[in-house]
């Protein structure tokens, strides 16, 4: 009787501690953040007095209507880069990629592309660097996206892909760990899986994984075995590496997962693919070419319980339904020929 008991009173804790954890999806955008930051003196004004409006990815008044919810893109490239703290990385990362991306251009001029810098709340002048890009490149080409409050990196990600106006959506970290003339391979991966406007190609350090163990402690190569099992066992099978932050997706893809996940930290991408995978996208995966650079502000241990926490979050709170999909994901993934989830 008392055994019976103890586990009523561990089953009832268990539920309070999921609807306590279950916050909803946050798609809110808090005043100033329906601009993005332009420079000092520009047609669009200074930073903290307006700038350039957010396109509206999503018609929430014709979703009903399936693919008429997506608004039309308007060039053929968005790359989304979150940054928190990025003044000594971001240049970087910022020259590599223009200068991949212009190189493109004159290969072909019809080819487009725009840039969406997301600055997570840094203190440190990120924006105004992301900005000094904008004024010699062009306002139309890199846009510095401020958010007035941290996010963390997956709200981040998540607003700057809601304010993109490409065909396809390139996610991309601040930190040019991965070589952006892999990209060629991603979309060859995303021509041959993309089906009905839906696809989305991971790049994969998986390969690198024998290699790493010889630099890795003991103690990380655990973490980073045991989080891979999590993953594979609780939210998303087949994808041998979830974390890699070089996504690509149709445009139809990345505004339907990402109206629909919670999670706003490291852990988002396996909300991210768990959605996906429950509407039945396809999913591909392609080794890249990455190092590890210095400058991370992720601790192991911290990152590791984090992680843990939320990806048994996402199996309990789906399973139980305070977390769901929405319908307007479910909608446009049958539009699709997807599976839609149930």
């Amino acid at each position: 009787m008392v055994l019976v008991l103890v586990l009523v009173v561990v089953i009832v804790l268990l539920f309070v501690a999921l609807w306590a954890s279950a916050s909803p999806c946050n798609l809110a955008r808090l005043p100033g953040e329906e601009f993005f930051s332009v420079a000092k003196g520009s047609v669009g004004g200074g930073s903290g007095g307006g700038g350039i409006a957010v396109p509206t990815c999503i018609n929430t008044k014709l979703w009903l209507k399936g693919d008429r919810a997506i608004e039309p893109a308007e060039v053929d490239l968005s790359l989304v880069v979150p940054a928190y703290k990025e003044t000594e990385r971001l240049p970087t990362m910022m020259n590599e990629t223009l200068t991949y991306l212009e190189g493109r251009v004159k290969k072909d001029p019809a080819f487009t592309y725009e840039i969406i810098v997301v600055d997570d709340g840094s203190k440190d002048g990120t924006t105004e660097l992301a900005l000094t890009f904008s004024e010699e490149y062009g306002e139309d080409k890199v846009r510095v996206l401020q958010l007035r409050a941290n996010r963390g990196k997956g709200g981040a990600v998540k607003m700057g892909v809601l304010s993109t106006r490409g065909k396809r959506v390139l996610m991309v970290d601040a930190d040019a760990a991965t070589e952006i003339t892999d990209l060629d391979k991603l979309e060859a991966c995303l021509d041959s899986i993309e089906r009905d406007g839906m696809g989305i190609v991971c790049g994969s350090r998986a390969h690198l994984e024998d290699n790493a163990k010889a630099s890795r402690s003991f103690f990380r190569t655990v973490l980073m075995h045991g989080f891979h099992a999590l993953v594979s066992t609780l939210c998303v099978k087949g994808v041998k590496d979830t974390q890699c932050g070089f996504k690509l997706f149709t445009r139809k893809s990345a505004l339907t997962t990402f109206v629909s996940i919670h999670l706003d930290r490291w852990a988002f991408d396996v909300e991210l693919l768990y959605v996906a995978q429950q509407l039945g996208m396809p999913i591909g995966e392609v080794a890249v070419n990455w190092q590890e650079i210095d400058g991370s502000k992720l601790s192991p241990l911290e990152a590791a319980l984090q992680m843990g926490r939320d990806l048994v979050r996402i199996n309990l709170l789906y399973t139980f339904g305070l977390w769901e999909i929405s319908e307007m994901s479910n909608r446009l993934a049958v539009k699709a020929g997807c599976a839609g989830s149930t």
